[in-house]
């Protein structure tokens, strides 16, 4: 029922998952919504930015055709904030995804073969952009590396270019800060805390919706690579490189500082699409319905519990 109401490419789909995220958001924000005004717009911020980053999602796959025209993926993001709400409510995370997610656009674009050097300075730029507000975020250059292993082995050039990208990024901190502040660099710029301090995973709650994210993420990841090979030869890069997205988005929730559920939002977009692809090649129908009910009664057990 519910994988046959997004198997298709609908704006109907987009509407009721934004539905769907907008009262989740209200239920996990309701207190801040009617405290004080600065509150309030702070909280409809960062509504708006949850709501974009689906938009984003839905277009970046349509656009690049990484799955069959479908919404598995919108739906599978929205599924994943319900099971963790937390990501929702802080505005460094989701500033910093939002950046991570358009560096990771330019860099699947680039089967096209079109504006290479500009796309690998786009990317690496708006990753620099993003560990301003989140630091651990640098850790997604990789995926400018992996990118220029795959188009631009034998062109020094465009080596380069990503780093440029990164000076100019700095630059632009630099010169925010001696306007701002008067001061080069402050103590808050390039935080890099960081814990592995995992008691705060301690309860049955978080027990039971990390064993269902990761045993999703990793069975259908499996599957992912398995099918790789039989995708369009031109795509195949760009479906590598969301994989390894996915892969660095675990490592930057495993060092975050903050163990509440909100460091695995970097994790939400690349698995979304590796959970469409997977859903797609299904052919029992039940088995769809029934791992997609698991996202679905996770958060609700978890209430129980």
């Amino acid at each position: 029922m519910i994988t046959s109401v997004f198997s298709k490419s609908k704006p109907i789909n987009f509407i009721i998952v934004a539905v769907y995220v907008s009262l989740l958001f209200v239920i996990t924000t309701y207190t801040l919504l009617f405290s004080d005004l600065n509150a309030a717009f702070s909280t409809l911020f960062k509504w708006v930015m949850t709501l974009f980053l689906i938009f984003l999602l839905d277009f970046v796959v349509a656009k690049n055709n990484l799955s069959q025209r479908n919404s598995y993926a919108i739906m599978t993001f929205g599924l994943l904030l319900g099971i963790f709400p937390e990501a929702m409510t802080h505005l460094d995370l989701l500033i910093s995804n939002l950046f991570v997610f358009f560096a990771l656009r330019r860099l699947i674009s680039l089967h096209t073969k079109l504006n290479i050097k500009k796309k690998l300075f786009d990317a690496a730029f708006w990753i620099t952009i993003a560990s301003f507000f989140f630091f651990w975020s640098i850790l997604f250059f990789a995926l400018v590396i992996v990118a220029l292993i795959y188009y631009s082995q034998n062109d020094f050039k465009n080596i380069i270019i990503p780093f440029i990208g990164v000076i100019t990024a700095v630059m632009l901190l630099l010169i925010y800060n001696v306007v701002m502040y008067d001061e080069y660099f402050r103590t808050t710029d390039f935080q890099r805390f960081a814990s592995l301090d995992y008691t705060a995973y301690n309860s049955k709650k978080s027990i039971l919706k990390l064993t269902v994210l990761f045993a999703s993420f990793v069975w259908t990841l499996i599957y992912y690579f398995k099918n790789i090979p039989d995708k369009n030869k031109k795509l195949k890069p760009s479906y590598f490189i969301i994989a390894w997205a996915s892969i660095i988005a675990v490592l930057v929730a495993i060092i975050a500082p903050i163990k509440n559920g909100s460091e695995y939002l970097f994790l939400f977009a690349p698995f979304s699409i590796i959970m469409a692809n997977y859903i797609e090649v299904i052919s029992e129908r039940w088995f769809k319905e029934v791992f997609v009910a698991l996202l679905i009664i996770t958060p609700i057990i978890g209430l129980m519990l």
